[in-house]
C-alpha cells in the first residue's frame, strides 16, 4: 500500500479494487470519482477561452523553499515562527526508507519467482480468453451500431510540442515563410537586425532546393544508442539557428512561427474529430520569466485548441546550466520552476495570465537521456538542493523526488482553492538504470515507456496490480533503444498492464499527417491485434490522459470512473463487455490470492512491523 498513500497525497490515481483487497478489510465508502484529479473542463463555444477576468481572489499567503521543497505560511508572522499552513509535506526519510523497501522487494530471490511465475500465468491466461472468446468479442462488437476502430477517442498521451508535427509539414511551413515573408525581421545578433533571407544567406542554402532529406529531422539507423545523434535532429539542416527561429517559443519573433505550426497540427485534430494529444512544452528553470513568457506567448499567439491539453516537461539539464554559472545551485533551480506557480496559485489576480494557461496544463514530465549515469546514490544523507552547488547533475531519483514533493504540496493548495491539479507523469524506464522505475512507482502517476519492466518481473507486477498507466511508443524505441519486434507493448497488453499508444516525436518517427494513426496500424500489423485490442488501447489512452472529468464522460460513458464492466460503455468505446469482465475478473484474482496470503500469521506479523518501519515520518 505503498504506492496509494503517496498517490493519495499527490491526487493521483489508485485503483479502488487494489485498495479495497489489500487495504485490510478497510472499506472505502468514498464516492468513485472523488479520488480523480481536478482538471478544468474546456470553455463552452459562446466562452472565449483566453478570458483574464475569472481570476479568484489574492490571499496573499507566503511561500518559502527549504530543503528543496516550498512552504505555504499564512502570514509573515506564521513564517518567522516556522508554523507552515495546513498541508500535507513530504518526509525525504519517509520516501527513501519506502524507496530502500521495494528494492529489497525487486531483489528478493523467492518475490521473483512468485511473480515470473504469476505474470507467465496472466499471459497464458489471455491466450485462452482469446481462444475462447475471440469470436463471442467479435460479435459483441459487430452488433454495436455507430461506434468502431475509426471514430473512439484516441489520445497521444506522449508527444512533444517541438516535434509534433511530421517532416514534411515542417518543409513546407519553411518554404512558405520564405516565399511569403523573406524580408521580415527575424532575429538580432549583436544589435543588428536579421531578415529571414539573411538567415538562408548565412547557412548557404536556397530554401526552394531544401527537401526532407536534407532537412535531416528524421531517426534513423544512426541514432540507435545515441541519444546525442537524436537530440541534433531537433536542428533543421543541423542548423541551431533554425531551431530557435521555428521551434522555440522564446525568440525576437515571440515563437510566432512555432505558435503557428503548432495551431495548424491542432487544427488537424479538430477535422479529424476523435484524436487528441497531450504536447509537452518545455520549462528549463533557468529563469523565474520563463513561466510568464510561456503564458504570454500562449495567450498572444492564441494556441488554445479543444484537442490539446498541454504538459510541462522538465529537462534534467542542471549540470549545463551549473557549467555555463547560469544557476548557482540546483535549489535555484527548483525555485525557478516552482515558485512563479505558488505565486500564480495564490495571488492569481497578480498573475492573470499564467493563471489562465495553468488551466490548461494537466501534468509535469521529466526529460532527458535515462541512459546517462550518475555515480551519486540517492538517500536521506543526499545534499539539498539549496547546497547541491556541484556541476555534477542530481541522479534520476533526486530530480523525481523533488518534483514530486512541490507538485504534491502545490496540487493540495490548489485543492484547497478550488483550481486545477497537476499529475506528474515522467519518462521513465526507456533506458539507464531498474531503480528509476522504483522511484516512478512512488511519485509518477503515469509513466512514458516503460521498456525496462521487461527485465524486473517484481516490479512489472507490482505496475499490474496499482494499474499504472504507461504511455510506450515502439516506432520511437526502434530508432533509439529496441527494435519493433522485441517491444514488449502485446506482452504488457496481454498480461493486463494499463497501456496506451503515443506517438514521441512525429517529426523524428513518422510520415503521415496522422501519425497515432500510422502508430496503431503499424502495431496492429506487426502484432496481429484486433479491433477490441486496438479499442481497448484507445479507451486506455483517454483514461490516462489529461481530458476533464465531463470530456471523459462523454467520450467513455458517465460511469467511466468505475472499474470493470460497469465502467465500459460500449456504446461509446468499441470495447467488448467479455474483454471487460475479463480483466476485471483477472485482477479480482490476482488481488484475491494476495489478500488471502497476507491474512496468514506469519505474513501478518510482518506486514503490522513494516508499517510499523514505513508510516513514521512526522509528516505524512
Amino acid at each position: 500500500m505503498i504506492r496509494e498513500k503517496y498517490a493519495r497525497l499527490a491526487y493521483h490515481r489508485f485503483p479502488r479494487t487494489t485498495a479495497q483487497y489489500l487495504g485490510h478489510g478497510r472499506a472505502d465508502t468514498a464516492p468513485p470519482e472523488e479520488g480523480l484529479p481536478d482538471f478544468h473542463p474546456p470553455p463552452q463555444p459562446q466562452e472565449d477561452p483566453y478570458c483574464l477576468d475569472d481570476a479568484p481572489p489574492n490571499l496573499g499567503y507566503l511561500v518559502h523553499m527549504q530543503g528543496g521543497i516550498f512552504f505555504v505560511y499564512d502570514n509573515k508572522k506564521m513564517l518567522q515562527r516556522q508554523e507552515p499552513h495546513s498541508l500535507p509535506y513530504p518526509d525525504l526519510e519517509t520516501y527513501t526508507v519506502d524507496m530502500s523497501h521495494i528494492l529489497a522487494l525487486i531483489t528478493d530471490g523467492p518475490t521473483k519467482t512468485y511473480c515470473h511465475r504469476r505474470l507467465n500465468f496472466l499471459e497464458s491466461k489471455f491466450s485462452l480468453h482469446e481462444m475462447l472468446n475471440e469470436m463471442s468479442e467479435f460479435k459483441e462488437l459487430k452488433s454495436n451500431p455507430h461506434r468502431d476502430f475509426y471514430n473512439v477517442r484516441k489520445v497521444d498521451t506522449h508527444i512533444h510540442a517541438a516535434a509534433c508535427m511530421n517532416q514534411k509539414h515542417l518543409l513546407r511551413f519553411i518554404k512558405h515563410t520564405y516565399q511569403t515573408e523573406p524580408d521580415r525581421t527575424v532575429a538580432e545578433k549583436w544589435g543588428r537586425k536579421i531578415t529571414l533571407r539573411q538567415v538562408f544567406d548565412s547557412l548557404h542554402m536556397d530554401p526552394y532546393d531544401l527537401t526532407v532529406d536534407s532537412l535531416d529531422v528524421h531517426a534513423g539507423r544512426q541514432t540507435f544508442h545515441r541519444f546525442d545523434k537524436f537530440n541534433s535532429k531537433y536542428n533543421p539542416v543541423g542548423a541551431s539557428e533554425l531551431r530557435d527561429l521555428y521551434l522555440k517559443t522564446e525568440n525576437y519573433l515571440g515563437g510566432e512561427y512555432f505558435a503557428r505550426m503548432v495551431k495548424e497540427v491542432a487544427r488537424e485534430l479538430e477535422e479529424s474529430k476523435y484524436q487528441y494529444s497531450e504536447p509537452r512544452l518545455s520549462i528549463y528553470g533557468r529563469s523565474p520569466k520563463e513561466w510568464p513568457n510561456l503564458a504570454r506567448w500562449f495567450i498572444q499567439h492564441k494556441v488554445y485548441s479543444p484537442n490539446m491539453r498541454w504538459i510541462i516537461q522538465v529537462p534534467r539539464i542542471y549540470d549545463i546550466f551549473r557549467s555555463k554559472k547560469l544557476l548557482p545551485s540546483f535549489g535555484k533551480m527548483l525555485e525557478n520552476i516552482f515558485l512563479p506557480l505558488f505565486e500564480a496559485t495564490i495571488n492569481p489576480q497578480d498573475h492573470r495570465e499564467l493563471h489562465l494557461f495553468l488551466k490548461y496544463v494537466t501534468g509535469f514530465d521529466s526529460v532527458d537521456d535515462e541512459s546517462k549515469h550518475s555515480d551519486h546514490m540517492f538517500s536521506d544523507k543526499s545534499p539539498s538542493p539549496e547546497i547541491w552547488t556541484s556541476e555534477q547533475n542530481p541522479p534520476y531519483s533526486y530530480y523525481l523526488y523533488y518534483m514530486y514533493a512541490n507538485i504534491m504540496v502545490l496540487n493540495n493548495l490548489r485543492r484547497e482553492r478550488g483550481l486545477s491539479t497537476f499529475l506528474f507523469r515522467p519518462h521513465c524506464g526507456e533506458a539507464g538504470s531498474i531503480t528509476h522505475l522504483v522511484s516512478a512507482f512512488l511519485t509518477a502517476d503515469n509513466i512514458s515507456h516503460g521498456l525496462l519492466l521487461k527485465k524486473s518481473p517484481v516490479l512489472q507486477y507490482l505496475y499490474y496490480l496499482a494499474q499504472i498507466p504507461i504511455a510506450m511508443s515502439p516506432l520511437s524505441n526502434n530508432s533509439l533503444f529496441l527494435e519493433y519486434s522485441k517491444n514488449p507493448l502485446r506482452e504488457f497488453l496481454h498480461k493486463g498492464l494499463h497501456v496506451s499508444l503515443s506517438t514521441d516525436d512525429p517529426m523524428q518517427f513518422h510520415y503521415t499527417k496522422e501519425a497515432l494513426m500510422e502508430e496503431y496500424a503499424i502495431a496492429a500489423q506487426v502484432w496481429k491485434l484486433s479491433t477490441c485490442d486496438l479499442c481497448e488501447i484507445a479507451r486506455n489512452s483517454v483514461l490516462q490522459s489529461g481530458l476533464s472529468h465531463q470530456e471523459k464522460q462523454k467520450f467513455l460513458g458517465q460511469n467511466y470512473y468505475k472499474e470493470g464492466p460497469e465502467g465500459n460503455d460500449i456504446r461509446k468505446t468499441n470495447v467488448a463487455q467479455i474483454r471487460m469482465a475479463f480483466r476485471y475478473e483477472t485482477l479480482c484474482n490476482e488481488l484475491s490470492f494476495l489478500s488471502d496470503a497476507m491474512k496468514s500469521e506469519e505474513i501478518t506479523a510482518l506486514i503490522h512491523w513494516n508499517q510499523r518501519q514505513l508510516y513514521t515520518g512526522p509528516h505524512f
